[in-house]
């Protein structure tokens, strides 16, 4: 059995301080999960509506990921990053 008595009992003469609070942790911070990156190879006759059609997402979030790609111009064998 263990016994533990407080040695800052303020009725045996002994002055009480206040406990800091403990250090915390930062907390983690509070953004996007990140993604991997995933990779389309465009084929003969596929447009950026179609892949963004086919992925999920918009034509737009494909020229924001893929800066200098002209729409009107995609190349067979062209690597576009969808993710």
């Amino acid at each position: 059995m263990l016994l533990v008595r407080s040695s800052l009992r303020s009725d045996h003469g002994a002055t009480t301080t206040k406990a800091r609070p403990a250090a915390r942790a930062p907390a983690p911070s509070v953004g996007r999960v990140r993604v991997p990156a995933q990779y389309y190879v465009v084929r003969s006759g596929d447009t950026l509506g179609a892949i963004a059609g086919r992925f999920g997402t918009t034509v737009d979030t494909l020229l924001g990921l893929n800066p200098g790609v002209e729409p009107t111009t995609l190349r067979p064998g062209q690597r576009l990053r969808i993710r």
